[in-house]
């Protein structure tokens, strides 16, 4: 058998002088970011066409440039649990839209958060990226920080990982929390309790000391906490959930109301909307009204189609956040300073707070 021809790849110069126009202006037409005659770019278009070009390598556009022409986002523990929280969503699809906008891929990756060397411990070597955000505030520290830092690749975070290196948007997760209590307070409630999200490791949805948020290596979870023990009376109950999800809300819920009435809370304070959907839901089923019977706050302000009430929570618009995330992320790569950015949260009163009973 005669052995197959070899054929040289066609290139731009190819296509540019089928078109019989310049380099630069086929190399316009394939970027969309300069003004091309409409004329002229079919021309440019026809002949890559006729000659199987299906355009500029990306690579070697990146060596060019000196750009990977992605940004990391690092998304803690597993991507599924961030696709079925709906605040996540809404900041991934902010920072999806200014990444779009400055022609930037999204490298979606998970971090277990694995010892070092262990497998997938460092989930973004393999990978060519020009920044690396971290979305969802996580662990206060991240053995992907040295990594990333000694690429010199920019570091964008929403509160962690903690380094004068990292850039943040930043919530007064304390204030916002103690503003919440604060409401319940001036209702008239004094039997208050608070549902966290998971302060660590996952562990089995159980009560918690104050003491325990001294471990907390997740810092936006400890902050709110320490926002409603600072507000709320001495002594009030603190449960904290495996997961920041509806059933785990539903469980702490439970720990808190199927008690005595002497013994149960009139009001919770719950660190998200999904928590505080979960302990809606407890209350209902063990016979309780809300708000007559029991006041229940949240946090984020996230669309819940199918919950017919209004929460009354902090309001943090998600898709807002991430917007400014892709924006700090294009202000360390146009060259400028980790700078952080204070990102405004406030309450929202809806209908599932009321006076004390």
């Amino acid at each position: 058998m005669a052995p197959p021809r070899q054929t040289r790849k066609v290139t731009l110069r190819d296509v540019a002088e089928r078109a019989d126009v310049s380099i630069s202006t086929a190399s316009l037409v394939f970027s969309g970011r300069g003004p091309v005659a409409d004329r002229t770019a079919a021309r440019v278009r026809a002949a890559a066409t006729d000659l199987g070009y299906a355009g500029p390598d990306p690579l070697a556009s990146s060596l060019r440039q000196g750009r990977a022409g992605a940004v990391a986002v690092i998304v803690e523990e597993r991507l599924r649990d961030a696709f079925r929280d709906p605040f996540a969503l809404a900041v991934l699809d902010g920072l999806a839209q200014e990444l779009d906008a400055m022609g930037t891929s999204m490298l979606l990756v998970a971090d277990h958060g694995r010892d070092e060397g262990g497998e997938g411990a460092n989930p973004v070597a393999g990978h060519a990226v020009d920044a690396a955000v971290f979305p969802l505030c996580g662990r206060t520290d991240s053995p992907l920080v040295e990594h990333l830092l000694a690429r010199r690749i920019p570091i964008i975070g929403s509160g962690a990982p903690v380094h004068d290196a990292v850039g943040h948007v930043v919530v007064d997760e304390h204030g916002a929390t103690a503003e919440a209590t604060r409401h319940l307070l001036d209702l008239g409630h004094r039997r208050l309790a608070h549902v966290t999200m998971p302060l660590g490791r996952a562990r089995p949805t159980h009560r918690i000391e104050v003491a325990d948020l001294d471990r907390a290596t997740y810092p936006d979870a400890r902050e709110r906490a320490r926002g409603f023990v600072d507000t709320a009376p001495p002594g009030s109950p603190l449960v904290e959930t495996e997961r920041a999800d509806v059933a785990q809300g539903e469980v702490a819920g439970r720990l808190l109301l199927d008690v005595p009435a002497c013994g149960r809370p009139t009001a919770v304070v719950a660190q998200s909307d999904l928590l505080a959907s979960g302990v809606i839901r407890a209350a209902e089923s063990l016979g309780l009204r809300v708000p007559q019977e029991l006041s229940v706050t949240g946090f984020d302000a996230v669309d819940l189609p199918w919950l017919d009430r209004r929460l009354t929570t902090i309001e943090q618009p998600g898709e807002a956040k991430g917007r400014l995330l892709g924006e700090l992320t294009r202000r360390r790569l146009a060259g400028g300073p980790p700078a952080s950015q204070a990102f405004p949260v406030s309450l929202r009163v809806g209908d599932t707070t009321a006076p004390a009973p």
